[in-house]
């Protein structure tokens, strides 16, 4: 008689290493897959703002504010819910800066980057929603590259599985930070078993909120922040139940991590605002600046001539943007032609009443009386008028 094997026959490995030395610059893992990240959120979002109407660059000019705000927010969150390991009886203080270690909230990162995006949309002229909008599919596919970051780190994973896809998991050397620890022999030393790998979850569920809030936000056109609304909603359910897998240290409230109860919060924030807020998608035109209209994002930018625009006088970036309709912005992409601002409600034309007879009457009336005047006042009234 044969006895199975206890082990499994498949497993995912780990990196043993994520840090590598450039000369005297350690180059990070953890920080790649962020920057990757970044990039990849900036190209969605350039992209489908210039779908809006928003002239080529500006997601560059919101990312200056919105990253770092975005990093600053994403620390502090970690800090202010952690903060026992800085501020504790044996916590480093100094550590709290130690960025590059790990400890990022995106809880934070989506609030201090909604700050800083909101003060690039004042400058630029832009409502902070159109944003928002244009970045809600973009945002979980940065989310899903920075997971990876935590493979590296050997880090976020769950607890012990038998699952073909079950992690490997290394020892990392507190003494040598971002390397696994090594035996007498030089072989990574392994935590025993196989475990969740719980960043690997939360990096396919981000990616499949990108394809949801892609498909329904082109097929319901959505507007006014909710396509923002629906990636929230579609990211803190994934989160809430891959949170509860997670065996790493966290604050429990109630028996549950911090992050389930914040995931929670959030879901029904962003359900109360997507049901309560209605509108169609919004489209943007120059305002301040005669400027031709902004070509649509795709391959029809090869029929640009590059040449003749440098030769040319440049492109000056409009002071802002007045918000239209579909039908006008499509005008306005044809014609180059910004559409009237409509006027206001109460200035509106009102419709016809009982007084449009008498207003007719007297018409007819100045009509009848208007060749005598001509002729008493003689052949310059023809030219006077």
């Amino acid at each position: 008689m044969t006895i199975a094997p206890m082990t499994p026959l498949a497993a995912l490995p780990s990196p043993s290493t994520a840090v590598w030395q450039l000369g005297p610059v350690p180059i990070r893992a953890y920080a790649l897959c962020i920057i990757v990240g970044i990039v990849l959120a900036c190209v969605v979002t350039e992209y489908r703002l210039r779908q809006r109407g928003v002239a080529p660059g500006a997601v560059l000019d919101i990312a200056v504010w919105a990253v770092p705000a975005g990093i600053v927010g994403a620390r502090l969150y970690h800090v202010i819910t952690s903060p026992e390991k800085y501020f504790g009886e044996h916590g480093q203080p100094l550590k709290a800066f130690a960025i590059w270690e790990g400890g990022l909230g995106i809880w934070g990162a989506v609030a201090g980057g909604a700050i800083g995006a909101w003060i690039a949309a004042r400058q630029l002229g832009i409502r902070l929603s159109v944003i928002a909008d244009a970045l809600a599919p973009g945002l979980p596919l940065a989310q899903a590259v920075g997971r990876l970051g935590n493979w590296f780190n050997n880090e976020l994973y769950g607890g012990r599985t038998n699952l073909p896809w079950g992690l490997q998991v290394h020892v990392m050397d507190p003494d040598n930070p971002g390397h696994a620890l090594r035996d007498d022999a030089g072989n990574p030393v392994l935590q025993p078993g196989l475990y969740h790998p719980t960043f690997l979850y939360e990096a396919l569920w981000n990616i499949g909120v990108a394809v949801l809030v892609y498909v329904l936000d082109r097929r319901l056109r959505l507007g006014r922040g909710r396509a923002f609304a629906l990636y929230v909603m579609g990211y803190t359910a994934g989160r809430f139940w891959i949170e509860m897998m997670r065996t790493d240290e966290a604050n429990h409230i109630l028996g549950l991590r911090l992050n389930v109860w914040t995931a929670l919060l959030v879901f029904l924030g962003a359900l109360a605002y997507f049901v309560r807020v209605r509108g169609p998608r919004e489209y943007l035109v120059p305002v301040g600046v005669p400027t031709a209209p902004v070509p649509p994002a795709g391959g029809d930018l090869s029929q640009v001539d590059l040449a003749a625009r440098e030769a040319g006088p440049q492109a000056v970036a409009p002071e802002g943007y007045r918000v239209v309709t579909e039908e006008q912005f499509r005008a306005y992409r044809e014609t180059g032609v910004v559409p009237d601002e409509e006027p206001p409600a109460g200035d509106a034309a009102e419709p016809a009443t009982d007084a449009a007879p008498e207003a007719d009457a007297e018409a007819g009336a100045d009509a009848d009386a208007r060749p005598a005047a001509q002729a008493e006042a003689g052949p310059s009234a023809d030219r006077d008028s």
